[in-house]
Parts: C-alpha cells; structure tokens; sequence
C-alpha cells in the first residue's frame, strides 16, 4: 500500500520475528501487507491505520546512544473497534490467541486486551450502544 495514495495514521511496533506479526496482523486480524521487507520490516493496513512492525535488524531496533535497546511488549497499544466482542474473543481464543485479561466494561463500551506473537498488546474495543 502507498501511504502517499491517502491519509493514513502510522504506528510502529517493534518485533522479534516480523513473519510471525505478519502472520497475525494479517491472517488473525484482517490487515492487508503492504510492503514487505522481512526480516527486517513489513507495512500492514487496516482501514486507515499503517502499522509497521520493526524487527530486531531493522533501524528502529538499532540501540540508542545510551544502550537501551528497543523491545516489543509493552502497554501502549493500537485500538480496533469490533462489532461483537464476545463472537472475537471466541474466534480467538478457538485459534490460541493469548489474553492479557478479560473483557471489561466501561462507560465507552467494552475492551479486551490481546497479544501479538511478540507480546505487544492489541485492545478489541466493542462502543457502547447509545
């Protein structure tokens, strides 16, 4: 996909195996890829969100001056909306996708948190009904 064809929101994620992120992203998630660089970085659509996952060859993996190393894992996280949370966590769980928790309500609606293959979050976001 051509960013430069229309206005996407980019997001990066760092990975330790972009095959495996792609397989999710795409296969479990519905994104389309958009270039693809293994093993070092793919670009995977959704709608209008970007996402690049970055692995460990890549330049976003690269340590900074002061020795940190990028990892995947932690809390910030991408938000898809769904239609039914209950019909996708079944759908996942049937396919061993690992969960960080259960599915909570909210004044907005419904969130539940599922992991990548690299353990970076994805929240499942169902609105409330007005």
């Amino acid at each position: 996909m051509n960013a430069s064809a229309r206005q996407l929101g980019s997001v990066r994620y760092l990975v330790d195996d972009v095959g495996a992120a792609v397989h999710f992203y795409g296969d479990v998630l519905g994104f389309e890829v958009g270039f693809d660089a293994r093993p070092a970085v793919a670009e995977l659509v959704r709608g209008s969100l970007r996402l690049l996952v970055s692995g460990p060859i890549s330049s976003a993996g690269r340590a900074m001056p002061d020795g940190r190393v990028p990892a995947p894992g932690g809390w910030n996280r991408i938000h898809l909306v769904v239609d039914d949370i209950e019909a996708e966590v079944s759908r996942l769980r049937a396919a061993g996708i690992p969960f960080r928790n259960e599915v909570l309500d909210g004044p907005g609606g419904r969130q539940v948190l599922v992991e990548d293959p690299c353990g970076n979050p994805v929240e499942l976001f169902q609105p409330a009904r007005a």
